[in-house]
């Protein structure tokens, strides 16, 4: 039987992608891959979060320029985006809140949850908006200075912060608005929770400190909020993703050797070769396969139906198009605005969202 194409019948269905240098997002057409538009916006932006009951996108400007650790500054904005008319709808400034990053959505609540860096009279936290005034609600501490990628379980009711720096996950109560929980965990980057809720699945140790560290995913189990198991993987993880099929997706970052040291060597950034996405199975943590990306893998997304994923590398400024049931790439966007690379954060934005699948 001829199998259809994971391509066909997403006609409509548009891919936002994060210029992180431009600064801008662009707009793709899922099914041929034609570049629909460009929307200018702050500067130095990261992520990107499709809101489907509102439909509108939310965007995170982390810094003014540069990245963590070395940037000249912290940004305070997220741009609010149609992604229809592909214009501005409002620019939302979190000040004194400042270097905002992950966006975890709850849509059937109306909330987006935003981490945000902590400073030198607060730890860092989680701003919470209600997503039809897009207002700040209050903020959550989560005890770290640094957490950059946020999730939440299904219910809504449990967040979970990966700290770059700090050595655990931090677990909130986001009814309560409060920090429950710490998970030992070394400096931690992407961070998914199951479907179930039962496991939450984060990558570590921390890029920027993993010399003598296994790199992996660890597993942590949310009824004891310990760790369970380790997922090896060759190189440092940073971003992590689940399909709505069960698969986890992992993205490698792979670096040459350093020639040399002191100040005419080359940097890890300068020195990265093309990544790989590593695929595991959620419920055996079975690997599944793997694939050769393009350099510094930084966010990865899928589809709804889980046959595509999209994997966005800020280095060679790509995004590749694969199909999950083949482990092959299909296609490859090529990400600049104005010369200026830095492929970072995606959205899939469908043409169509029934409500009652928007709020489940």
């Amino acid at each position: 039987m001829h199998q259809q194409s994971p391509r066909a019948g997403r006609e409509g269905d548009v891919l936002a992608v994060v210029s992180q240098s431009g600064p801008a997002v662009s707009f793709h057409d899922v099914a041929c891959d034609r570049h629909l538009g460009t929307v200018e916006v702050p500067a130095e932006p990261h992520e990107l979060c499709f809101d489907p009951v509102q439909r509108l996108l939310w965007c995170s400007s982390t810094y003014r320029s540069g990245y963590y650790h070395a940037n000249t500054g912290r940004s305070t904005e997220l741009t609010v985006i149609d992604p229809d008319t592909r214009r501005i709808v409002e620019v939302v400034d979190l000040a004194p809140e400042h270097g905002p990053h992950g966006l975890a959505l709850d849509a059937a609540r109306g909330r987006l949850y935003v981490s945000v860096e902590g400073a030198a009279d607060r730890p860092g936290g989680v701003v919470v908006i209600d997503t039809a005034t897009r207002r700040p609600l209050g903020r959550i501490d989560t005890g770290a200075p640094g957490p950059h990628w946020f999730a939440i379980d299904p219910t809504g009711r449990t967040g979970y912060a990966a700290n770059k720096e700090a050595p655990f996950v931090s677990v909130v109560d986001l009814e309560r608005g409060a920090l429950t929980g710490k998970v030992a965990v070394p400096g931690s980057e992407g961070i998914a929770v199951s479907a179930d809720g039962a496991h939450v699945f984060v990558a570590a140790p921390y890029a920027g400190a993993a010399e003598g560290r296994t790199p992996g995913i660890r597993v942590i189990d949310t009824g004891t909020l310990s760790v369970t198991a380790t997922l090896p993987t060759e190189h440092v993880v940073m971003p992590v993703h689940l399909t709505s099929t069960g698969k986890l997706l992992t993205g490698e970052v792979r670096t040459r050797p350093a020639l040399g040291s002191g100040p005419e060597s080359v940097s890890a950034l300068g020195r990265q070769v093309p990544g790989r996405l590593t695929v595991f199975s959620a419920a055996t943590l079975e690997r599944l396969g793997e694939l050769e990306v393009g350099a510094m893998p930084l966010t990865v997304r899928s589809s709804p139906d889980g046959r595509l994923a999209y994997v966005a590398c800020v280095v060679s400024s790509t995004v590749h198009v694969i199909d999950l049931d083949t482990l092959c790439t299909l296609t490859r966007l090529d990400i600049t605005k104005r010369g200026e690379p830095g492929a970072h954060g995606l959205a899939y934005i469908p043409r169509h969202v029934p409500l009652a699948a928007a709020l489940r």
